[in-house]
């Protein structure tokens, strides 16, 4: 007979349904197959064929020496992580599967998903950045992650050097060796390259490929993160061209509905375990409600991304003949050879947000803007619904002027998130809106 003493010092790990089978006759399984149902057993939840939200602070553990060794995993003192669910600013239900969903869309093998995407870049930022150390950052990156950057790391002495979206490797190396140059003279370290590509509101390219060669041969040791979320998870797959950690605010085309707000990273587990430690302290986890929303939202989001994208297709085709706009930063229509080359590496299609460069300037957009009848006038994107909005006096509102003009932020530039409804009534939308310009 078992000693009661021995029972309680072996504890057994939370049971959790086996892995997916990730192909069938030979044939891998493709993410939206993988997906559906994975990191669930309806068995232990009473036969429920979709998951149920688990609203509830804390969770029972089956013996006092399992809470111990979950503390053990969560505080570093053994790796691994917690083997259970200990307390939901650590983990849950709800997001431990909403995680492995996410992490088998860009074959990763680990996520972790966060209260919003600015939550999930700064908690990001935070973990590997200490006091004097350098990120180096492509630009333009979305207005609140550059702001973060300039203005809330350099408080602690981190400082950043930048560089356009579609810089080649050779610009690449110069930018590493001045950014090592400049953590050697602050006695740190270079401790992140942080990537937005395609760039908000620009949508240029950033070559992840040159990135990682690059980083290669200057600071190896260096993370290489992306902001995916204009692509992802359907369109661009970052970590198949070099990057480390993929990074989504899934308020946009992951959510896709326009009613949540949520972010995430991905990666591998090295990479994810400084951060998970640190939102383990900080808090920041998406809650149970939100991330039973995004479950269901993961279901349709090829669906919902493919209509969208081609209704985008439609209506660009249209307006890039328009007397009244003076150009389109639409990925499918890219006239720039270096530009082209990235798309055809890194891009599996040209999504379904854009910028609308309308001949004039803020006055003519806001006319535009204010006639828009199908089309809604908000920031954000990615939802069922399309969007328009003015980004040099909203979202990049903060970024200086002279920085706005350099990276190509002008005051006659519209963003256009193209929705899921009839693509010839938003042509005739935007068809009578530009008759007011």
């Amino acid at each position: 007979m078992t000693d009661a003493v021995d029972a309680v010092e072996t504890p057994t790990p939370r049971r959790k349904p086996k892995p997916a089978k990730r192909e069938i006759g030979g044939r891998p399984l493709k993410p939206s197959t993988l997906m559906m149902g994975h990191g669930y057993d309806p068995a232990l939840s009473e036969g429920s064929l979709k998951a149920p939200i688990f609203l509830t602070s804390t969770f029972a553990f089956e013996n006092a020496a399992a809470g111990k060794r979950h503390f053990e995993g969560i505080t570093g003192l053994r790796e691994g992580g917690a083997e259970g669910l200990v307390y939901s600013r650590f983990n849950g239900p709800n997001q431990e599967i909403l995680e492995d969903r996410l992490a088998v869309w860009d074959g990763a093998e680990d996520a972790l998903t966060f209260s919003s995407g600015m939550t999930a870049i700064c908690i990001l930022m935070m973990a590997y950045c200490d006091q004097n150390d350098v990120i180096v950052h492509s630009g333009p990156l979305y207005a609140a992650s550059e702001g973060f950057v300039a203005k809330v790391l350099s408080r602690f002495g981190v400082t950043y050097v930048d560089f356009p979206a579609g810089a080649s490797r050779e610009e690449l190396d110069a930018v590493l060796a001045k950014a090592r140059a400049q953590a050697e003279e602050q006695g740190g370290k270079v401790a992140m390259i942080y990537l937005e590509s395609p760039a908000n509101p620009t949508n240029a390219l950033v070559d992840v490929e040159a990135v990682r060669d690059a980083r290669d041969a200057a600071v190896p040791d260096c993370p290489i993160a992306i902001d995916n979320t204009f692509l992802g998870p359907l369109w661009s797959r970052p970590l198949e061209h070099g990057a480390d950690i993929v990074a989504y605010s899934l308020t946009k085309y992951v959510g896709g509905h326009s009613d949540l707000v949520a972010g995430s990273i991905a990666g591998a587990k090295k990479w994810m375990d400084p951060v998970r430690a640190l939102r383990n302290t900080m808090g920041g986890i998406v809650d149970p409600n939100t991330a039973w929303m995004l479950l269901r939202s993961l279901e349709t989001v090829e669906l919902r991304m493919q209509r969208a994208g081609e209704n985008a297709a439609k209506v660009c085709e249209y307006l890039r003949s328009h007397p009244k706009v003076e150009g389109l930063g639409y990925l499918g229509f890219i006239a720039d050879a270096r530009q082209k080359d990235i798309y055809d590496r890194h891009c599996l299609g040209a999504g379904s947000t854009f910028s609308l460069f309308i001949r004039g300037g803020e006055a003519e957009c806001f006319r535009f803007l204010d006639n828009l009848t199908i089309a809604k006038l908000a920031v954000s994107l990615g939802g069922t619904e399309t969007l328009a909005s003015h980004p040099a006096s909203m979202t990049h509102l903060s970024v200086p002027h002279a920085r706005k003009t350099m990276l190509g932020i002008s005051d006659n530039l519209v963003r256009i998130s193209i929705g899921i409804e009839d693509p010839d009534d938003l042509i005739a939308d935007f068809e009578q809106a530009l008759e007011h310009v």
